[in-house]
C-alpha cells in the first residue's frame, strides 16, 4: 500500500514537473516578448485617465546592456479584434537584442500625470506588480525569421546609410505617397472630418494581393492594406512614408486619439492603435521600413503650441510604447518642419531641439530619428545649419522642389554633416514640383528625368535612398492614391538601381564628381579602387586616374533596362592620367552607368 502511494506520488510529481517545464515559453532574440499586467477594469474615457495617470515602466538587463521600456494601456488585451474600449490590461513589448538570461524589474505607479513625470519615485505603487523581478531565457535569433528578425533592428550609422544591428547596410526605396497611408476604412475610429476632402481608403486594388496566413482583424478586415504592403515588397521596395497625425493638415483623417477635437488629445484609441500595430508588424516581416511622420506642416503647433509639454510628451511616449519595439521604425519629427514664407506658423529652433531630444531619450531602442525638410535650399538651410552635429538627430528626409537641384543639394548636406560629430543619413523623400511629383504610369512623361535627375543623381551623391511622392493635382495623388500599381514603371526603374547598387561597396564610396570632365555625368567611388560613372545623356567623359598606376576593367550597365554588365569600346584603362572611358555598347545619346574596377595585381 505504501509502495503504491509512493509510486503515485512520483507519478504526479513527475507529471507536474513535465507540465511546469512544458508551460515555460520560449523567447528568441529580435522577437517581441509581451508582458501583460492586470489591474481593475478601466476605460479610455475613465475619470482617472488610463493614459496619463498610470505609468508602467519595465527595466530589462543583460550584463551591461539595459532597456527601460514604457508600457501602455491595452484595454482587454485583444482590442484589435474586439474593438474594446474597456479592460484592465497594461502591456509591455520588449525585443531582446541578444540571447542570454535577461532580468527585468517592474515599476507600475498611479498618480496624476505620472506617465510623463521624470520622477521615478513619484506615485502610488500598483500591487502586486510594482517591484516585481523575474528572468527570461532568450535563445539566439531564428534563421527562419524575416529580414529584420534575422539581422536585427534598423540603426543609424556614421557611413551615411542605415544599417541593421548585425552590420548589414540598407538602401531605402519606396512610396512617399499616400502620406495618409493609415486613413483606411477598416481601421477603427478612422474618418475624415473635412466634408470637402474625403480620402478614406479601401485599398481595394490590393485585396487580391493578400495571402493566406497574412494578418486580418475582425473577421477578415485589413486585407486591402496588408495586400498593398505585399505588392510593394514584390516590387522590391522596402519603405513607406506614413503620417501618424494630420489633424489640421491636408487630408484630416489620421490621428491616434479618440477624436480630432482638442479635448481628446490626452485620450487614445486603443483598438485603432492595435490595428496599426498589426500593419507595422506585417511590414516588418516583409522587410519594409515604416517612416512614421509624427506631425504635418500645418499642425506643428497643434500639441502644446509647439512645445514639448504634456500633450506632446504623452504623444511620443504612446508611440514609443506601442510601436518602438518594431525593428523597422524611423521616427520622422515632422513634414516640412519649420517656418516658411507660405506657412510662417512653425516650430522654433528650441522647440525642434526639445522634441527631438525628448523622443530620443525615452526610446529605449534608439530607433533612428530624422526630420523632413522644406523644399527650397534658402528655406531649409537656416534650420539645418543649427541641427548639424546635434547628437540626437540621425538624418534628414529631404524635399527638393526642382529635381535638377537634387544631386547638388544631397551632396551638400552629406558633405556638411560628415564634417560634424554626427554624420547624417540623407534620403531623397519628396520631389517637386508639388503639383506633379511622380505621375501615374498612364501620364508619366517624366520617367526618364525621374531616373536621371532623382534616382541615379541621389545615389551617386551618396544619398541613402529615394521615396516617390505622387504630386497633388492629378489623381491618384498624394492623398487619394490607394493602388500602388499606378506607379509600377517607377518601381521597376527603382528596383534596377537598387539591385545594381547592392552589388557595390557603396558604404565605402563617396562622391567624386571633381574627378570627371566632359559631358554631364556624376562619379561615385572609392578612389583608386572602384568608380561608378553615371552619364546622364550620352557623350564623352574622362576620368582622373592621376596618381594610381593600376589598370581598370571597364563595364557598362543599362540603367533603363537592367541586365548584365556589358562591354563598351574601351575594355581596360591604364591609370596614371586622365583617361577617356570610351563609348557605350549601343545607344550613345541616353543615360548609361559605367563601372570601373581595379584589376587585381
Amino acid at each position: 500500500m505504501c509502495f503504491r502511494l509512493f509510486g503515485l506520488f512520483i507519478f504526479f510529481f513527475s507529471f507536474s514537473l513535465v507540465k511546469t517545464f512544458a508551460q515555460q515559453p520560449t523567447y528568441w532574440q529580435n522577437e517581441p516578448i509581451v508582458l501583460d499586467f492586470s489591474v481593475d477594469a478601466t476605460s479610455e474615457t475613465a475619470p482617472i485617465n488610463p493614459f496619463t495617470d498610470y505609468r508602467l515602466q519595465v527595466d530589462f538587463t543583460l550584463g551591461s546592456t539595459s532597456f527601460s521600456v514604457p508600457g501602455y494601456y491595452a484595454a482587454d488585451g485583444n482590442a484589435a479584434q474586439t474593438s474594446a474600449t474597456t479592460g484592465g490590461v497594461y502591456r509591455v513589448k520588449f525585443v531582446p537584442s541578444s540571447p542570454g538570461e535577461w532580468q527585468y524589474r517592474v515599476s507600475f505607479k498611479q498618480g496624476k500625470d505620472i506617465a510623463i513625470s521624470a520622477d521615478a519615485y513619484s506615485g502610488d505603487p500598483i500591487r502586486p506588480h510594482d517591484g516585481k523581478v523575474a528572468k527570461l531565457q532568450v535563445q539566439p535569433a531564428s534563421e527562419n525569421g524575416g529580414f529584420f528578425t534575422t539581422r536585427g533592428r534598423l540603426m543609424h550609422h556614421s557611413s551615411g546609410y542605415f544599417h541593421t544591428q548585425d552590420g548589414q547596410p540598407i538602401l531605402k526605396f519606396g512610396a512617399n505617397s499616400p502620406e495618409n497611408f493609415l486613413a483606411y476604412a477598416d481601421i477603427d475610429g478612422t474618418y475624415s472630418y473635412d466634408s470637402e476632402k474625403k480620402f478614406l481608403k479601401q485599398w481595394q486594388a490590393h485585396v487580391n494581393d493578400w495571402r493566406e496566413g497574412d494578418p486580418t482583424w475582425q473577421n477578415g478586415k485589413g486585407k486591402g492594406i496588408i495586400g498593398a504592403l505585399n505588392y510593394l515588397a514584390s516590387e522590391k521596395m522596402n519603405a513607406i512614408y506614413a503620417l501618424s497625425l494630420n489633424i489640421e493638415g491636408d487630408a484630416k483623417d489620421v490621428w491616434p486619439f479618440l477624436s480630432h477635437e482638442r479635448k481628446d488629445f490626452l485620450r487614445y484609441d486603443v483598438s485603432k492603435l492595435a490595428q496599426w500595430d498589426l500593419i507595422f508588424s506585417h511590414a516588418e516581416k516583409l522587410g519594409i521600413i515604416i517612416q512614421l511622420v509624427t506631425q504635418e506642416k500645418e499642425n506643428e503647433l497643434l500639441l502644446d503650441n509647439g512645445d514639448t509639454a504634456q500633450e506632446r510628451k504623452l504623444y511620443y511616449r504612446e508611440l514609443v510604447a506601442r510601436f518602438g519595439y518594431h525593428k523597422n521604425i524611423i521616427w520622422n519629427m515632422g513634414e516640412e518642419n519649420g517656418s516658411a514664407p507660405w506657412w510662417p506658423q512653425g516650430q522654433s529652433d528650441q522647440q525642434r531641439f526639445a522634441m527631438i531630444r525628448y523622443l530620443k531619450d525615452i526610446d529605449p531602442y534608439n530607433n533612428p530619428i530624422v526630420i523632413h525638410t522644406l523644399p527650397e535650399e534658402g528655406q531649409r538651410a537656416p534650420i539645418l545649419d543649427k541641427l548639424i552635429g546635434f547628437d540626437r538627430l540621425d538624418g534628414i528626409s529631404m524635399q527638393v522642389s526642382n529635381i535638377t537641384d537634387i544631386h547638388e543639394d544631397v551632396k551638400k548636406w552629406i558633405a556638411t554633416s560628415q564634417k560634424s560629430e554626427r554624420p547624417w543619413v540623407v534620403s531623397m523623400d519628396e520631389i517637386g514640383p508639388w503639383h506633379t511629383g511622380t505621375p501615374d504610369d498612364a501620364n508619366n512623361t517624366r520617367l526618364d528625368s525621374l531616373r536621371t535627375e532623382v534616382l541615379w543623381s541621389t545615389l551617386t551623391a551618396g544619398g541613402a535612398g529615394v521615396e516617390w511622392y505622387f504630386g497633388w493635382l492629378r489623381p491618384p495623388n498624394d492623398l487619394n492614391a490607394e493602388d500602388w500599381r499606378s506607379r509600377s514603371k517607377v518601381w521597376q526603374q527603382t528596383a534596377i538601381a537598387k539591385d545594381f547598387f547592392e552589388t557595390l561597396p557603396y558604404t565605402e564610396m563617396v562622391n567624386l564628381d571633381d574627378k570627371l570632365k566632359g559631358s554631364p555625368a556624376y562619379c561615385f567611388g572609392r578612389e583608386g579602387d572602384v568608380y561608378l560613372i553615371y552619364i546622364k545623356n550620352g557623350g564623352k567623359v574622362s576620368l582622373d586616374l592621376t596618381g594610381f598606376q593600376s589598370d581598370y576593367e571597364v563595364h557598362w550597365f543599362d540603367p533603363r533596362l537592367g541586365g548584365k554588365l556589358q562591354k563598351g569600346s574601351v575594355r581596360r584603362l591604364a591609370g596614371g592620367s586622365w583617361s577617356d572611358i570610351g563609348n557605350p555598347p549601343s545607344k550613345k545619346n541616353v543615360d548609361w552607368a559605367v563601372l570601373l574596377k581595379k584589376v587585381s595585381d
